[in-house]
């Protein structure tokens, strides 16, 4: 199963300030909007969202289709075939995708100790 890109969605208090500290980290915004309390910062291939006000708790990210630059990657896992995959396994999702579907869709999930993941496909 390839699950894409990965990165960890970060919940965050204030973005400016978050922004500021992941820089001195040697992060830089890869993509986003300040204005709409989101950014994607990386460095190298490490890439973390912050988020302000959107969701509780940290959740841990892929992008099927998508590699660590958001640029397309093909052949790749439809997130529908991810989610048929899940389920024959017996894990239990929060959120599904319309199987009848094609392109944009996203599904959740909880690992045993309760960490969010989100399976995001953009394309």
């Amino acid at each position: 199963m390839k699950l894409g890109a990965f990165s960890a969605s970060l919940s965050v208090k204030d973005l400016q300030v978050s922004k500021e500290f992941y820089e001195k980290l040697g992060f830089s915004v890869f993509g986003g909007d300040q204005s709409m309390n989101y950014l994607i910062m990386k460095n190298g291939n490490t890439i973390i969202g912050l988020f302000q006000g959107m969701f509780e708790g940290n959740i841990l990210t892929f992008n099927p289709g998508w590699d660590e630059n958001a640029s397309p990657i093909d052949p790749f896992d439809d997130v529908r075939e991810i989610q048929a995959s899940l389920k024959k396994e017996g894990i239990e999702l929060i959120r599904e995708a319309d199987p009848v579907t094609s392109g944009p869709a996203s599904i959740t999930l909880q690992d045993p100790d309760g960490n969010n993941i989100l399976i995001d496909q953009h394309r």
